[in-house]
């Protein structure tokens, strides 16, 4: 049962990942794909925190949050007119930037030895260290993840983002100041990956450079992209599955040594199946252009 409340940990943590991401991609139509960073500054921030300065781990992850969301706010001024593979092309820079001196600022980072003994949180002085337990505050605050993007896509706030991501020129016709509008999300979404950071650095008590790679970033937006971007329930379809799936792989009588090979092919024919019969995903309505 242990095993069942970890891969929950887990996939809670992802549909927050992917949520925060939708908002970009799938809602406002800009192709990012650079999210593992704002999620590792939120994590590097609140571990680094925690063991050095001492501060609660409940606190130190509102400044990881900040972290991410300052971060989405660098990121997105200087390439908020870039559109389509050259965003796309910024954003990835960004996030390599970011794993460089997550790698390279040992002193501060410990580099590839990464960080161990990040505290976990408490209530009342208990240790939050169960899966089980955890797996509250994960479910809690990916609910809360969710109540806040359904509420941002139904207000005046986000039909402004949809007709950004339908057409920017019209909308700029209309008045509306389209370059706040993306600052604002990418702030929004990088605050929420920086969350979700601080809450895989809590749990596991240990990060290091890798588990924020290019290739986190690509399977976050692939999550989003498969449930269907512009969706509420896309990212987390997406994320359910794509945590999940892996798993139930290793469930089959496969020798060692081909399993974890199988285990990639049949995940990647998965997706390139997907994406020539349905390119917009699962419960997609939007797909980038």
């Amino acid at each position: 049962m242990e095993y069942v409340f970890h891969i929950g940990v887990i996939a809670g943590i992802y549909v927050i990942l992917a949520q925060s991401l939708n908002l970009i991609v799938g809602y406002t139509g800009q192709a990012a794909l650079g999210h593992a960073g704002f999620s590792c500054l939120g994590a590097y921030a609140s571990a680094l925190l925690s063991l050095q300065v001492g501060v609660s781990p409940w606190i130190s992850t509102v400044a990881g949050a900040c972290f991410g969301g300052v971060a989405g706010v660098l990121v997105s001024y200087p390439s908020i007119r870039l559109k389509g593979d050259y965003l796309a092309l910024a954003t990835f820079g960004a996030a390599m930037i970011v794993y460089s001196v997550a790698k390279n600022w040992v002193s501060v980072t410990r580099g590839p030895m990464g960080l161990p003994g990040i505290p976990p949180y408490a209530i009342f002085g208990t240790k939050i260290e169960s899966p089980g337990a955890y797996f509250i505050v994960v479910a809690s605050a990916a609910a809360v993840t969710i109540l806040a993007m359904y509420r941002i896509a139904r207000s005046p706030f986000g039909r402004v983002l949809r007709a950004i991501r339908d057409d920017e020129i019209a909308t700029l016709a209309l008045g509306k100041n389209v370059a706040v509008y993306k600052i604002t999300v990418f702030a929004v979404g990088g605050a929420f990956a920086g969350i979700a950071g601080a809450l895989y650095a809590h749990y596991v008590g240990f990060i290091e450079p890798t588990n924020f790679s290019v290739m986190e970033s690509i399977t976050i937006l692939l999550m989003v992209v498969f449930g269907g971007m512009g969706t509420l329930t896309g990212p987390i379809i997406g994320a359910l599955i794509l945590v999940a799936f892996p798993e139930l792989l290793r469930f089959l009588d496969i020798p060692g040594s081909i399993a974890g090979p199988f285990r990639q092919g049949l995940y990647g024919l998965l997706l390139i199946v997907l994406m020539m019969r349905r390119p917009q995903g699962l419960l997609g309505v939007y797909r980038l252009r």
